[in-house]
């Protein structure tokens, strides 16, 4: 059995059981992908994978279990080789961090600048993508960290830090009959097609429930995952938006209002969640305390030991 069939076998998986896309990915070839496989099976008594000719259509349930134990075998092996760098050079390595696009865009930039200035050679990745999706990175060892204010929680692998809360605003462009309101309502909201975040993203299901609790009906008429794409269209006037209050940046966005909507919606939580078993390189506990400095190494380092 060898470390680089278990990759084979987890990268087969992670591609929906697609050889050509795994070989791709893996940057080797199909037929030698089939080859270390068929070779693992034989040494395992098993088959993993049900085939079709050579299609390989479906996992086995053996074949489930089997994937589950190499992608933990995958994880120590990595930090089994983390362990190495660290000793070898602190300085010098890398970070993925897996986030949502608000966090990257605006919650993101100072400590990723102060990081990068601390730490010049440890080579900084950013991967986007839903909080289920970036969960998902780091359960399966290709992120280091997640970040994210939704779904995470969810995900029993990982130990959760919680960072700092947040809520909402609305943003209408200028003149809008909002703006003249003493106290906004989420009445007077609902009386407007509404643009915010799809329903995976940035605290959506507070919104939800906020309606719910009123027994309103909020119009929505478009949702994003970004930002910025909401500002823009509320620009064209398709609707108001409801957004992260760090979304809203004044000095950029000068064709839009913001109106605080804190005292209509619960506050959400960002957080950070990291592999319960994994092994942490100096410079991550650094970021993370860069990021919230609430969170220093005694703190992160209890956090785990309490998830063992």
């Amino acid at each position: 059995m060898k470390l680089q069939q278990l990759r084979y076998l987890c990268e087969v998986a992670n591609q929906g059981l697609n050889l050509s896309k795994a070989a791709e990915t893996l940057h080797t070839s199909q037929p030698g992908i089939s080859k270390q496989i068929r070779l693992l099976e034989n040494e395992l008594g098993v088959d993993i994978f049900v085939r079709n000719g050579k299609r390989v259509v479906e996992t086995t349930p053996p074949g489930r279990a089997i994937i589950e134990i190499a992608e933990r075998m995958l994880r120590d092996a990595k930090n089994l080789k983390q362990v190495g760098q660290e000793f070898a050079n602190e300085a010098i390595g890398s970070l993925t961090i897996a986030t949502t696009h608000t966090q990257a865009r605006y919650a993101l930039p100072s400590a990723i600048k102060h990081f990068t200035a601390r730490y010049p050679k440890v080579k900084l990745i950013l991967r986007q993508g839903s909080p289920t999706q970036i969960s998902e990175l780091v359960t399966s060892g290709v992120a280091d960290i997640a970040i994210a204010t939704e779904a995470i929680e969810l995900f029993d692998e990982l130990v959760m830090l919680p960072c700092y809360q947040w809520n909402r605003c609305i943003v209408v462009p200028p003149r809008h009959p909002l703006l003249k309101l003493e106290k906004l309502t989420l009445e007077a909201i609902a009386q407007y097609p509404i643009i915010t975040y799809d329903f995976a993203f940035t605290g959506r299901s507070k919104i939800n429930q906020a309606f719910d609790a009123k027994r309103l009906v909020p119009n929505v008429v478009l949702t994003a995952i970004d930002a910025d794409v909401i500002k823009t269209y509320v620009e064209l006037g398709l609707g108001i938006g409801i957004l992260a209050q760090m979304a809203f940046d004044p000095k950029r966005d000068k064709h839009l209002r913001s109106i605080d909507a804190g005292h209509l919606f619960e506050p959400s939580t960002t957080r950070i969640g990291i592999g319960r078993n994994s092994y942490l390189r100096g410079y991550v506990y650094d970021f993370i305390e860069i990021f919230a400095p609430h969170l220093d190494h005694a703190a992160v380092k209890a956090a785990m030991k309490d998830k063992e």
